[in-house]
């Protein structure tokens, strides 16, 4: 439906607009022209009105001077007030059109209209008015050979350059840069083919900002005469740089959620953090934390050179040649620095390189001006590292081009800087506690392997790689009476500090109660109480974190007669290599894990050739998160299939193999290559439940320790078998026997039959005995009772002889 016949909004069909009225007026004011509907609109014919003065119809007042108005000018609009026939004066409103006709004198084309008629060529106008100098949207018109016919005033806006600059100029030549290339070649296809283009964004430089790339989004179509010919094209531009950086400046962060802190480490999450604002933010980003923060002191005051400490940094060139400090090492910044300022304050700062503060700072420092002139950097932006209410370091960024940081970009910089000091915060606590709890655990753990004759001991200890921190694994190589050593290892539930106090309670009760000699599986049955009422006081306590348990192997070794005895409280089973290479996972019971009582441990004794290897070791070395537990044994086996190569080099073998990613858990490792005594260095005799059989004994250890080449040992020994043979004959049941081994020390062992453990008492001066053990006790070194499934064995040690001792 044309405009002429359409209905109004009320819905009915109006009456048809009749067509304006025109009239032909010289320059001279004569009218030479008048239509019928002029006739109609008037009343006057044209017979009445041509070849009259235009004031025949024309007011006095409005009307124009046709000879010399508008000035030159080819067009003009205006409202007339016109005399109709009968006299009265219409309002009308009129444009009109100078043209040339029959000669060279110009003459006016007067079309009329009551207000609110039909006016094509006025709408027309005040249309093009309207988009070429007040429409919001920037537009601009290429003809067919790409140069610009005409732009609106907010392209001009837009580009910088006026409608009379631009015209008859490519695109080119209005834009710089490889998107205004892209745009003008966007426009040829548009020509070519007659098709209009989606929406596009381009990257291009104008007259408005010529150092910095705009990003505007693009549109274009083909425009044709009404004989459907492209004539040329038309284009539309809007500046979408704000609302782009919006997006890529919510998208960075998006990043930087995700991808800074993805670690508990100091290092790492700085360098995160300047991995992310390179190069969408700087050209140069160092992150320095205070030297006292790392050490865990508070920060503070600002008031002299400042210790820091490059965590990281990162450059938009390879290689960051602007850097003048490496990762971990030290730098040190004065008071009137911008690193220093901002610390000091709390707040970040932009300066230009050409700023006071910076020129004084850089004055002072001539290699750091150096860089600063060699790399061009002409403004820096300092952002405090705080979290907590405590200032951790500073964040330094660097442009090299000639537009400072906006207040945008100091923002998006402060936003990135919280974000990762609250990570790097929670890593300094860490790596703190991390610290604390390892040196703990350390301290605990034996540094060195007490000597002993048992076994040849090698142990690692490794701390969790993950994110969970260490845990409360721990070992122990503990020399028994006899020439025994107990080899235990445990693993308490739980991390961190706590894990490692909790490990350090029981490994002391460990040590406490193998000084007791008791069987493996009443250690474990004691330290399972131990266990239940650690827990019951962490509950009473309200403590955060509560002792949720442990699992143990703990097995003795005696080599004398080459049995090991062990037990486990849900702990992995133990590992025998034999001298050939033969790897073999006991069988033990597993037992309940150390902390749900009343359940029994039970023991298994394994007879091991001399030569062969004991492996205990925590469930760290074997857990996996991918693949299963018989995967992680067989590769045990595999690993520990060379049982002669050294220890030492065994225990790095086992953790290579089997841990060649980080481990969540923490591992301990014990592997033992087992000793056996040999025969002549271990005299037994059997003795009856006779009195007189204490002289015997004492014969028979003279003859003994001459054999041995220790007859200076014989005074003391004979002293020391007569008092504990009397005392198992007075006070034990057969069966009884007298043990002598020669070890590191000359040790003394009675066996009976009696679980009664004897003990020391002071003798008053009219008893006649009583003196027994106080006499063992004053000779010997050490003495001690160990309580077997039969009965007892009372023993003592007294330091061999200096030649006996070399020869040993």
């Amino acid at each position: 439906m044309s405009a002429r016949s359409a209905p109004p909004h009320g819905g009915d069909t109006a009456a048809p607009v009749p067509p304006p009225a025109t009239a032909v007026i010289d320059e001279r004011g004569i009218i030479t022209g008048w239509s019928p509907e002029a006739q109609r609109l008037l009343g006057h014919t044209a017979r009445e009105v041509i070849g009259r003065q235009a004031g025949y119809v024309l007011v006095s007042d409005a009307r124009p001077p046709f000879g010399r108005f508008p000035g030159g000018e080819n067009q003009w609009c205006a409202e007339l007030f016109v005399r109709h026939r009968d006299g009265h004066v219409l309002p009308l409103v009129a444009l009109g059109c100078r043209f040339i006709r029959d000669g060279p004198s110009p003459q006016w084309l007067l079309t009329m209209a009551p207000p609110g008629g039909f006016l094509p060529l006025e709408e027309e106008r005040a249309i093009l008015e309207w988009l070429f100098d007040l429409a919001p949207v920037a537009l601009a018109m290429y003809g067919s050979d790409l140069r610009c016919v005409r732009q609106n005033a907010a392209m001009a806006r837009l580009t910088g350059v006026s409608d009379a600059d631009c015209h008859g100029k490519h695109l080119a030549q209005i834009m710089s840069g490889p998107g205004a290339e892209a745009w003008e070649q966007t426009l040829g296809q548009v020509l070519r083919t007659g098709r209009p283009t989606a929406d596009e964004e381009i990257h291009a430089r104008t007259s408005v900002d010529p150092d910095h790339d705009h990003i505007f989004r693009t549109w274009a179509a083909p425009f044709q005469n009404r004989h459907g010919r492209v004539l040329g094209v038309c284009t539309t531009a809007s500046d979408v740089t704000e609302r782009y950086r919006a997006r890529e400046r919510l998208v960075l962060l998006n990043e930087a959620s995700t991808r800074i802190g993805s670690t508990l480490d100091v290092m790492r999450t700085a360098q995160e953090l300047a991995d992310v604002t390179i190069p969408r933010l700087a050209d140069w980003v160092n992150v320095d934390l205070l030297e006292t923060m790392l050490r865990g002191d508070e920060p503070g005051p600002f008031t002299g050179a400042v210790a820091l400490r490059r965590v990281a940094n990162q450059s938009i060139h390879e290689g960051a040649p602007e850097a003048l400090r490496q990762r971990d090492e030290v730098d040190f910044y004065p008071p009137h620095s911008p690193a220093v300022h901002c610390m000091a304050t709390g707040r970040s700062i932009v300066h230009r390189v050409t700023d006071p503060i910076t020129r004084s700072w850089l004055a002072d420092d001539p290699v750091r001006a150096e860089a600063f002139r060699e790399h061009d950097f002409q403004s820096i932006m300092a952002v405090p590292i705080a979290a907590r209410g405590a200032v951790l370091g500073v964040t330094v960024l660097l442009r090299r081009t000639k537009q400072p940081f906006t207040d945008d970009d100091r923002l998006l910089a402060e936003e990135l800087v919280t974000r990762a000091a609250v990570c790097l915060d929670n890593a300094r606590r860490f790596a703190r506690e991390r610290t604390a709890a390892l040196t703990l655990q350390r301290n605990l753990l034996p540094k060195r392997h007490p000597p002993q004759a048992a076994v040849e001991a090698a142990s690692r200890y490794l701390p969790a790689g993950g994110g969970a921190s260490l845990g409360g694994d721990w070992f122990d190589v503990i020399p028994l009476s006899g020439a025994r050593v107990g080899l235990v290892v445990g693993d308490v539930v739980g991390h961190g500090i706590n894990a490692a106090a909790a490990m350090g309670r029981l490994r002391t009760a460990v040590r406490t109660l193998a000084d007791v000699d008791l069987p493996p599986e009443e250690m474990l049955a004691h330290i399972d109480d131990l266990v239940i009422h650690l827990a019951a006081e962490d509950e009473d306590l309200n403590t955060d974190v509560a002792f949720l348990g442990a699992t143990c192997v703990y097995a003795v070794y005696d080599p004398a007669s080459r049995i090991c005895t062990i037990a486990r409280a849900g702990h992995p089973p133990p590992a025998v290599v034999t001298p050939d290479g033969k790897v073999t996972l006991l069988d033990l019971p597993a037992g309940p894990p150390l902390g749900l009582g009343n359940l029994p441990f039970e023991p298994m004794e394994v007879e091991l050739a001399e030569g062969s290897l004991l492996v205990l070791y925590t469930d760290g070395l074997i857990n996996t998160r991918e693949g299963d537990l018989d995967d992680k044994l067989a590769q045990l086996r595999r690993a520990l299939a060379n049982p002669a190569s050294p220890l030492e080099v065994l225990c790095d073998t086992v953790l290579a193999d089997l841990l060649r990613e980080r481990t969540p858990d923490d591992v301990a490792l014990v592997i033992a290559r087992t000793r056996a005594l040999d025969a002549d260095r271990v005299a037994v005799l059997g003795l009856p439940a006779d009195p007189a059989a204490v002289a015997d004994a004492r014969s028979w250890a003279t003859h003994q320790l001459t054999e041995w080449g220790m007859e200076d040992a014989c005074f003391v020994t004979t002293l020391v078998v007569s008092e504990l043979v009397t005392n198992a004959i007075r006070h034990a049941h057969p069966p009884l026997e007298l043990r002598l081994i020669q070890d590191r020390t000359l040790i003394c062992e009675v066996t009976d039959a009696s679980s009664t453990t004897p003990h020391m008492r002071r003798a008053r001066l009219s008893d006649e005995g009583g003196r027994g053990l106080l006499l063992v006790a004053q000779l010997t070194e050490r003495w001690g009772t160990r309580h077997t499934r039969e009965g007892k064995t009372v023993w003592c040690e007294q330091p061999l002889p200096e030649d006996a001792s070399c020869r040993a």
